[in-house]
Order: C-alpha cells, then structure tokens, then sequence
C-alpha cells in the first residue's frame, strides 16, 4: 500500500481559516465488493471530500475493508500473553481454577497493567476496535486489577474503547472481604459496569448462602452502573437464574444495562423454550455474550438476534490459568464461532463475523461500524476475495483503521493514543 500525502483540493468555504482534513482511501472493496474509495473525515465515513479539504491518500491495493470488531468478553487482567509459558495443573471446578489464577498472578514478573496493554495492544493491532474487560476484584489482588485494566484502557484511548467491569470472580458471598472490594471498585470512577458469579451455585455454598444478586444490583442502581454475570450453571439451575435477573431488570429499570456472560443453560435450549427464554430477555432488555468455547455451549446467537436479544462475542481468557488457548484476535473467534456451530454456508460465515462486529458494538452502546457514510471510520484492509473466505483463512491485517487514523499496520501499532 502507498501512503501519500497530497495537496488540498480546491478550496470552498473562504471563511474558514484552517481546510478541513480528509483521508481518501483508494482502490479498496468494503465487504468484498467493488474496488472503490472510503473517505474519512472526522473520524466519520462521509460520501464525498469536502471542498477546500487537505487529502491523505491511501492505496489500499484492492485488498478488502472489512468493519473492524468488538471483543464483548476478554479477561485482559490474568493473561500470559507475553510471557515465560505456565505450566497449568488439573482443575475439577471453579473453586481450583480461581486458585490457579491467584497462582499464575503470582508467579508472573510482569506487573498487571503492563500484561493487560500488551494483550489489548495486540488485540487493537488485528483489528478490535472496543472490548468489555473483566478485571478481577478480591482479596488476593485489591483493586490492583482494575486499575492495571483502566491505566492499559487509558493508554488506549483513541485506539481501542474500553468497558471495564469490576469482577468478583472468588464470589461475593464465599470469600469474606469480597463484597467490599467490590463496593469499593464501584464507587472509584474506574469502572462502567460490576459483574456476579454463577449466584446460586458457585457463590452460594455451605452456611454462608445469601443473595449477590441483590448486592450487584444494588451497587449498580448506587453508582448508576451496568451489570454483567457470569453465569455457568447450565439447566434449570441455570435457567432459574435467567429469570430472576430478567425480573430484577425490569424491576430496576436496568434494561440495556445488563448483560449475562456465558449463559450455558440458554445454550442447551431449542425450539419453543428458547424462543420463550429468548422472548423474556429481550423484553427485560438482558442481553448475552457467548465465547465460542465449544459446541455445547455456544450461543444460538443467530436464533437470539431473531427474536430480538443482544448478543456479543468475546475472547474470554487468553492464555489464562484455566487454558492455554486464545490469542485476542476477533477474527480468529468468528472463526472458533463457525467452527463450534459446524457453519458450512456463506451466510452462516457472514453471521459469524457479524456478531463479531456487530453484536458486541449494539451491547456496547457503539454505532456499527458498516462502511456506509456517516458511520464511524473504523475499518480493516486485508486480503481476500470475500468475506465468508477471509473468516476461514484468517489473512494478515495489512491496516487497521480508527477514527479515519491509520493505528496499525502489518499486525502492529504504529500510533499512539491522540
């Protein structure tokens, strides 16, 4: 690709002291069709350069733009992205994972802050444009993981845009001095959302049984917060937790404000109980997110859309203490998404990639990126005939772009925050 600077084009407006600045990129093909140009001025894709502007020209080269993608479930604060390798032990349920997290936590040189940038780093340089962060909360780390998050978010401004949910992995209710963190986390002005754990199974156990629930929604309705569980209780267990944080929702006037992660029991639903389940969280306005872990518990997120629930996708751990896998790469998970639903046909990809950049976008609040004028300037140009084919061949991201700015190139950051 040729990066060239050129001169103005005629001038237009003569009261205005300073010509408005555009970038022209020239000879793409948005979403695989006809080879033509993408200008951006603003930070917004607009139809035509506006007189009088300043023009940065690109050559894409023909490659294709494609929308770049949203990371709706990543845990950037536990991660050996980077690191030496971590010999992982076996694990029988998610009382000995955590306590591998807290393991790994140790045993890493890297302080917290600096592992989470270089994870979301490389994400943003293959083409995130937005994720929702998990950052644990307990009394094995404080509240060193959600300010290691938010300083990585911040050094991000500009290139990637950060949710940052305050996260009580070891439970609220089994693990003393957890509640309070949390509370403390919630009212520090780092975080967007707080989020529960599995509230009647994992974090309701033995004699210290009560209701997270009650706690996490309180907290978000004092701090004017989001809301996003974790829930891995699948079946009824499962499901009976769905309706009760549908029923809270609306009871707090929450909907569009809470999201369930994971959410295996919808995942085992089909026919007229999932469109029943389906039915109820999009009138609560809940929505879900779903990290194609495997074919049992991936979301039937193009059924949910259906009927009108928000659905995202997400990285989940990267190289945590629970797996070796995952890599960051939002494309590679729309991939890992087909995977999991044994997607065959074009439409099926396309879906794929669409929840991919455009689900977690609609949980986020953020306009789609459709490479249409007047929507944000945040695209990818890579090579490929078209886009069912570059979600299974996975091709190098030649340029991403943020705002209508080139912020990486070859797979790395070239630009700073602004």
């Amino acid at each position: 690709m040729v990066y060239q600077k050129g001169p103005p084009v005629p001038e237009g407006d003569p009261v205005s002291p300073t010509p408005r600045s555009a970038t022209l990129f020239q000879n793409v093909r948005p979403l695989g069709g006809p080879a033509g140009d993408l200008i951006a001025v603003d930070g917004v894709l607009v139809a035509e350069l506006p007189e009088g502007a300043a023009v940065e020209r690109v050559d894409g080269g023909g490659r294709l733009a494609l929308p770049t993608l949203v990371d709706a479930h990543v845990h950037p604060d536990k991660t050996s992205w980077g690191e030496p390798w971590y010999r992982r032990r076996p694990a029988g349920g998610i009382a000995e994972y955590v306590a591998g997290d807290v393991d790994l936590a140790r045993s890493l040189p890297t302080p917290v802050g600096k592992q989470a940038l270089r994870l979301m780093s490389h994400a943003a340089a293959r083409g995130t444009r937005a994720m929702r962060a998990h950052a644990d909360v307990a009394p094995a780390y404080g509240l060193s993981c959600v300010e290691g998050v938010a300083a990585a978010a911040a050094a991000l401004v500009g290139i990637v845009d950060v949710e940052l949910v305050a996260f009580p992995q070891h439970g609220v209710v089994r693990t003393p001095g957890a509640a309070e963190l949390l509370a403390e986390a919630a009212a520090s002005g780092l975080v967007s959302h707080v989020g529960g754990i599995d509230p009647t199974g994992f974090d309701a156990t033995g004699d210290r049984e009560g209701d997270q629930l009650g706690l996490v929604f309180g907290l978000a309705e004092k701090h004017g917060l989001g809301l996003d569980i974790h829930l891995h209780d699948r079946g009824d267990p499962g499901l009976a937790v769905i309706r009760d944080i549908a029923a809270r929702t609306r009871a707090a006037g929450l909907g569009g404000k809470v999201a369930v992660a994971h959410a295996f029991a919808v995942a085992g639903l089909s026919g007229r109980a999932l469109d029943e389940t389906a039915d109820l969280l999009a009138e609560a306005g809940v929505a879900l997110t779903t990290v194609a872990l495997g074919e049992t518990t991936v979301l039937p997120f193009r059924r949910l859309a259906e009927r009108g629930v928000t659905v995202g996708l997400g990285s989940d751990g990267v190289r945590d203490s629970w797996s070796p896998y995952g890599n960051g790469d939002m494309l590679h998970r729309a991939w890992l998404a087909g995977w999991a639903l044994d997607a065959r046909l074009d439409e099926e990809l396309e879906a794929c990639f669409g929840i991919a950049a455009h689900g977690g976008a609609a949980l986020m609040g953020l306009p789609a990126a459709d490479l249409r004028p007047g929507s944000p300037a945040d695209f990818m140009l890579v090579e490929g005939e078209c886009l069912p084919q570059v979600v299974i061949d996975q091709p190098h991201r030649d340029l991403v772009v943020r705002a209508g700015r080139v912020v990486a190139r070859d797979g790395r950051l070239v630009r700073s925050a602004p």
